[in-house]
Order: C-alpha cells, then sequence, then structure tokens
C-alpha cells in the first residue's frame, strides 16, 4: 500500500508540474504579432550564448542573418561566429503555411523543423546535428521566439537528449538599421 502512495504521490506532482508548461496558445492575444516570414526578411543580427545543464556558460557567439522570400517560401541564410574562432553556416529552407504554421529544412537539421506563431510569440521545434568533442550527437530543440518591438526578438532554446534537458541556448535578434557587423562584436 505504501508503494502504491508513494507512486500516486509522484505521479500527482509529475502531472501538477506539466500543467504548469507554458502553452504556445497561452500567446494567442499578445502583441506585437511575430510574423516570422516579415522578421526574418533582409538582414538582421543576433548575439547568444550556450548554457550547460548546470547553467555555465559554455560558449558565445554572434550570428549574421540574411533572409529572402519568394511567396510563401523563404531562404533563411546564417553564419555563426563564436568566440573561440570557430564559423559555422546554417541555411534555412522555410516554408509559411496556413493558421501561422511553418516548416523548415537546414543542412544539419535531421528531417523536418515545425513551428508556429500566436501572438508575439513563435515555438520552432527541430532535432539538429551538433558536433562534441569530436563527435555529431543528434538533440532534440525546443526554441521559442518573443517580439518585443519591431526591431528586436529574444529567443530561448531547450536542447535535450532523450527527454533530458543538456543545454539552453539564450539569443537577442536585432535588426534596427544600421546593422552590426559580428566581425567588430565577437
Amino acid at each position: 500500500m505504501k508503494q502504491y502512495v508513494n507512486f500516486m504521490a509522484v505521479f500527482g506532482l509529475v502531472l501538477a508540474l506539466s500543467s504548469c508548461t507554458a502553452q504556445l496558445e497561452d500567446y494567442q492575444t499578445t502583441s506585437p504579432k511575430l510574423d516570422i516570414q516579415e522578421y526574418f526578411n533582409g538582414k538582421s543580427i543576433a548575439w547568444g550564448m550556450v548554457q550547460d545543464y548546470s547553467s555555465k556558460v559554455t560558449r558565445r557567439f554572434c550570428v549574421e542573418l540574411d533572409g529572402e522570400w519568394q511567396g510563401n517560401e523563404g531562404i533563411l541564410k546564417e553564419v555563426f561566429y563564436f568566440t573561440d574562432g570557430e564559423v559555422s553556416y546554417r541555411n534555412w529552407q522555410l516554408t509559411k503555411l496556413e493558421q501561422g504554421k511553418y516548416r523548415g529544412r537546414a543542412e544539419d537539421v535531421v528531417g523536418e523543423a515545425n513551428g508556429q506563431q500566436k501572438g508575439f510569440a513563435f515555438q520552432w521545434q527541430y532535432n539538429l546535428m551538433v558536433p562534441i568533442d569530436g563527435d555529431v550527437i543528434e538533440l532534440s530543440l525546443d526554441d521559442w521566439m518573443y517580439q518585443i518591438d519591431e526591431y528586436r526578438v529574444f529567443n530561448r532554446t531547450k536542447m535535450k537528449k532523450l527527454g533530458v534537458t543538456v543545454a539552453e541556448i539564450t539569443l537577442f535578434f536585432d535588426k534596427q538599421l544600421p546593422i552590426k557587423n559580428c566581425q567588430l562584436s565577437v
């Protein structure tokens, strides 16, 4: 009987904690409305950091972005400049779907990325192949973007392996003119 009571207590705690998680629908009526097609059209820049499971900052970086859309199809080119000297690239092929939904592909993304916008928020989920210490590991990313104003978007990403958060990324996008250059920032 004691095991049953303990099980029910743990089950109840897990259920309570999972119901406290933010849902995209929570942002339905917020503004300004984040339109990915509009925001990531043209040049922008972002600064970010990666924190490991203990919240220790393990990497810092700057990203130069250049997006171009034709109808509902877009290409978003990203160049990452890490403070350790590494430079990496990602080229997204994006498609805007109905009802604020998007899908995308990139060279280091496994399968397809799927996202949706509601109000000032956008949730983007995908699996990414990440080089770590000479290996390449597949991680699940849960990417949340929040539009602050017409020029700035704040981004928080959880990187998970087997459902466990192994790292988090914090990123700040800016597209206010004149666009700065990462070469001068890192």
